[in-house]
């Protein structure tokens, strides 16, 4: 059994009011300390959290191939910025096991896997959904200011690009408006999802109530919240290197980190149902592959 996970969880917590959940204000140091408990988190289910987050580097190294392959090297930087912005929807696995160990539960990659049985599952592939359109029009909106600024010339290399961004005017431009415009993408996905996930999963909120709360928090916390987003840039950033493989380590950190933001930012509310999916039953390997199929098991 998991030993009971002593969190920075409120005792005395004020129910939400006909608004929303009751949003408190937070410091600087509820950051370092939400990101102190994530990396705790991690370190205690590291194999898990690494299992569950190395199809994101992976993707990350089949993004580049594809780039590099077509001779679209400009758009490796979007692309790597642009894990910030889906992040937190593939996260989802991870505040499922920070969740249980706060609760003094055993945590596994397969429980993990129960926040597909949740009953907001629906609401978070929603708004996984539209967080997947913001990257995709991000990496357009990039390919399309990148074209502005060079026309459809091509590189011929990494270092052939390098140049011609950082010794030329148009390059220059291209770094001002291209970052002033990635600014923007980001503060949207910021706004709208920096509690939303950990919020439909606790209190099964519907995509449009967890998106209004994430718009409060941020409202009511504009500073600490621009410094969670530049944290989130920086690691991200750290993390693509080297190849995105350092983003195997990453984004467990901040997804366990995000959960336990939540809890600093939303006061708990006593009432709330938290409805645990039904414990799956075990299954002999004699079954296999039929147990890859459990509609016709309870049809039978």
């Amino acid at each position: 059994m998991a030993t009971p996970y002593q969190g920075n969880v409120p005792s005395m917590a004020q129910p939400a009011d006909a608004a929303g959940p009751v949003i408190r204000s937070i410091q600087l140091s509820d950051l370092h300390d939400a990101l102190k408990l994530g990396w705790e988190d991690f370190k205690a289910v590291p194999s898990h959290a690494v299992i569950l987050c190395v199809i994101y580097p992976v993707l990350g190294l089949v993004l580049a191939r594809v780039a590099m392959g077509y001779s679209v090297i400009p758009l490796l930087f979007p692309l790597a910025a642009g894990f910030a912005l889906i992040g937190p929807f593939a996260a989802l696995g991870l505040y499922e096991l920070s969740s249980r160990r706060e609760r003094g539960e055993d945590a596994s990659a397969w429980d993990a896997m129960d926040v597909l049985r949740s009953p907001s599952f629906g609401a978070m592939l929603g708004l996984g959904t539209l967080l997947l359109a913001l990257f995709v029009t991000w990496v357009a909106t990039a390919q399309a200011i990148y074209v502005a600024a060079f026309g459809y010339e091509g590189v011929t290399g990494i270092s052939d690009f390098i140049k011609h961004v950082l010794t030329t005017p148009q390059g220059w431009w291209l770094i001002v408006v291209g970052c002033g415009v990635g600014f923007l993408f980001a503060l949207a996905a910021l706004c709208i999802s920096v509690v939303s996930f950990p919020l439909m999963l606790d209190r099964h909120a519907t995509a449009g109530e967890a998106m209004v709360t994430s718009l409060r928090a941020v409202a009511k916390n504009p500073v600490s919240m621009a410094v969670w987003g530049a944290i989130v840039a920086a690691l991200l950033a750290l993390g693509t290197v080297p190849a995105f493989l350092g983003l195997a380590v990453v984004i467990p950190l901040l997804g366990h980190a995000t959960w336990h933001l939540y809890r600093k930012v939303i006061v708990s509310d006593p009432n709330a149902r938290h409805d645990a999916p039904p414990p799956r039953p075990r299954k002999s390997a004699a079954d296999f592959p039929a147990n890859l199929f459990p509609w016709r098991n309870r049809t039978e």
